[in-house]
Order: C-alpha cells, then structure tokens, then sequence
C-alpha cells in the first residue's frame, strides 16, 4: 500500500512536523511512503526524514515566491484558516494538481486547511484520512463552518485525543466520517533510560505564553530553596525568553533555573534528568510529556485540555495538577524531589506505560482506521456504520456487550473480519 501525506512546510520546525515525520517512518516499514510537502523554503529539513520515505516539495519559496499566482489570493484553502496568508493560487493549483494525479492508496491530511484540498480535490479512489493536530474548539467559527461542509468528503478524521473526538462527533454531526483518536507517535529511545539519580527538572518547547514557563519558573523556587543542589533546566526558543531570563534573575534563580536554548534531539537531554515538567494551559496532546515518560522520567503536568490527563496516570507515572496553580505545581515537584524511590519507581512506570505510543502500536491503530474505511467502501457502509455491524454480529454469536465493543476496538477486529489464517 502506498501511503501520501499532504504537510504544509516540511521544512519548518513544529510538532506536527515530528510527529508526521515520526509516522511516515513507522509506515516505512511497511508501506512505500511519501511526504508532499505544499511549501519549501529551504535546500533541507530541520529534521532528519528516513531515507526510505520519499520528500517532494509544490511550492518552492525561493524560487516561486513572487510568481504571478503566489500573489493572488487561495480559494481552496479556508480563509479563516491561521496559515491563509502563505497560501494562494499557485498553492491551489499545484496541490489539486498533486492530488488528482497522486498513485496513492491512501492520502493523509495534517492540517485543516489541507484537509479541505484533500476532501474536495482528491479522486474518490483514493482512501483520505484528515488529522486535527490541535482540537476543534481551537478553532473559530467561521472555520469550523468551512471545516463541516468539507469534512463530510473525507473517509475519516482523526484527533489526538479521545477527548477531542468526542467533541468532534458531538459538535460537527459528519455522517459517514469515521472520527478516531489516534495520538502522535514517539521513536523507541536510542540511549539507556534515566534512572532518577540526577537533581534534575526538565521542561521542554515552545517559549510561548500557553506554555507558562512563568509559572513552572515560580513554582520551581521554593524546590531551589529546600533543595539548592536540584537544577531546572529549560529547553527550547521563542518570544517568552527575554521575559523569563529576567523573571529567572528577579526570583534569584541565576544558578538554579537555566535556559538551554533548543536541543534537537531532545532524549539525550531528557535521560540526564529525573522528573519532567510542564505547566501549559492547553495541550492539544503533549509531546514532549510521551518524549519525557519514553526516557524513563515521571512527569509533573498541569491537567490542562486535552493530551496529559490521557497520557499520565496521576499519581502512577507523574503527577496531575490544576492549571494556574503555583503552589499545587510547586508541592508536586517537592513530593518527587523529597522521595527518591517513589520518583523512581514513578519512572520506570512511566517508561512502560508510555510504550503505547511506541510506533507500533500507532500504526497498527491507523492500519486498523485504513482497514475500516476499506471494509465500508466494500460493503456500501459509512466506517462506523461497519464497526456497529460487526459489534451487533459479535452479540448474535453469543459474545457480551463488552466483550463485542472491546474486539471491534481492537486488532481483533482483523481476525474477526476477515477469517482465521
């Protein structure tokens, strides 16, 4: 099966380039893969592609940047879309263009926008699959409108979050569309995982206000005090930083909380620490906590919409506190620093339970989505109109509810579909 995926720049920094990266190079060892990336502002990506997954650039912004329909307005893309600006005519054209010829059995969407090129420009032979790599109430109005009428072509969405699924299917009413959570992917770590003997707080991303490094910041000042040998370190760039170095020398920080700049890759900085941090007030998912816990590290999270309250199990593999709360923040951080076993047992739990989001459990569950859709196109059905089907089949032949709605669910669903090999 040949897999495409429609990425705006995959020539730019940001986790839904990870994170597609990251798939594209799971389904490598499966499938014939491609990345179709609609812009291009440089000779190579930040990140590091396999080499067995293919890269193809539409627009390229060096050369094509004052072409005559680059400066025309895009009619395809959404106007309420946060990236309408960097497209246009030129972008409308060459990603219809890419679609209507694409030899691929299935084409996956990474953004809205594109979303929308996908459900109205590619051939109906073709499997598409739309992915909401941030949530739908994030969206505004007049974007969710554009996103309901487009949205009923394609075969099948996909959230991060069970949460956000939910609201999509509550909110959007897409008959036929099969909307499915399924969370972004982390790479098996490459180095031995930290054992939870470094003082060491790590927090890592964007240095942008939702991210409250602030308030980590603050709430990292009485650790230091009870404990001046534990360090927090802070990985990453953006516009927060000239305000939180400051806000690091006024709280007498200097040589307790530090600003390390971006590191790419991240593992090697997360095992030479002991607990991971984030204090955001919105998650979409949580990367960098998957990132965190696959390296071994408990993590301590605000429960903030929608990603950590589905990745960290409160008092298990990390710890969950109220958004905006410094002092909640500030006693989880303690009750680590204070118990060593308990942060290290807390540790290796994490590195278990964060092994879901290995890549082989994702893409055996977006095999399972693809495999869904095909069965519906088979027999007529919209996909979970397929998925109810087998459930009630499954209660005729004796299974309980349960039992039948955790089989759909779950890989069994092939066997059960298809007949014991």
């Amino acid at each position: 099966m040949k897999i495409s995926f429609l990425l705006h720049n995959a020539y730019g920094i940001g986790g839904t380039i990870t994170t597609t990266f990251n798939l594209a190079q799971a389904f490598a060892e499966r499938h014939e893969v491609e990345i179709v990336s609609a812009l291009r502002h440089r000779e190579h990506p930040n990140f590091a592609l396999d080499p067995r997954v293919s890269l193809r650039p539409l627009v390229d912004l060096r050369h094509e940047k004052e072409h005559p329909l680059h400066l025309r307005p895009a009619r395809v893309f959404p106007a309420a879309e946060y990236r309408y600006g960097q497209y246009s005519e030129l972008t409308d054209r060459r990603i219809g263009e890419c679609l209507a010829a694409t030899d691929a059995d299935v084409v996956i969407g990474t953004r809205p926008g594109l979303n929308v090129h996908l459900a109205r420009q590619a051939p109906q032979r073709v499997v598409r699959i739309g992915q909401e790599h941030l949530t739908l109430d994030n969206h505004s109005p007049q974007l969710r409108t554009a996103l309901r009428r487009a949205y009923r072509r394609l075969d099948a969405l996909t959230t991060v979050t069970e949460a956000d699924a939910a609201v999509y299917r509550r909110k959007m009413r897409l008959p036929g569309v099969r909307v499915a959570a399924l969370p972004n992917s982390v790479p098996d770590p490459m180095l031995p995982a930290a054992d939870g003997t470094a003082k060491v707080v790590v927090a890592a991303g964007r240095l942008v206000p939702v991210k409250r490094y602030d308030l980590l910041i603050e709430a990292f000042a009485p650790v230091a005090a009870a404990h001046p040998d534990w360090q927090l370190r802070i990985y990453g760039k953006g516009e927060e930083q000239a305000r939180l170095r400051q806000l690091i020398h006024d709280l007498g920080l200097s040589d307790h909380a530090f600003l390390m700049g971006a590191a790419a890759p991240m593992e090697a900085e997360w095992v030479k620490g002991s607990i991971g941090a984030t204090a955001a007030n919105f998650e979409p998912f949580g990367m960098t906590i998957v990132e965190a816990m696959r390296c071994g590290l408990p993590v301590v999270s605000t429960d903030c919409p929608y990603g950590p309250g589905e990745i960290i199990d409160d008092g298990t593999d990390g710890r969950l506190v109220p958004v905006g709360d410094r002092e909640a923040m500030s006693a989880a951080l303690l009750e680590l620093v204070r118990d060593d076993e308990r942060r290290r047992r807390m540790g290796r739990t994490a590195l278990e339970n964060a092994r879901r989001f290995a890549p082989v459990p994702v893409v055996e569950q977006a095999e399972r989505l693809i495999d869904e859709v095909l069965a519906a196109r088979r027999t007529g059905r919209p996909a979970a109109a397929e998925r109810g089907r087998i459930q009630r089949a499954l209660v005729s032949q004796g299974f309980a509810a349960r039992d039948a709605a955790h089989t759909v669910a779950s890989g069994a669903l092939r066997t059960v579909r298809r007949g014991p090999r």
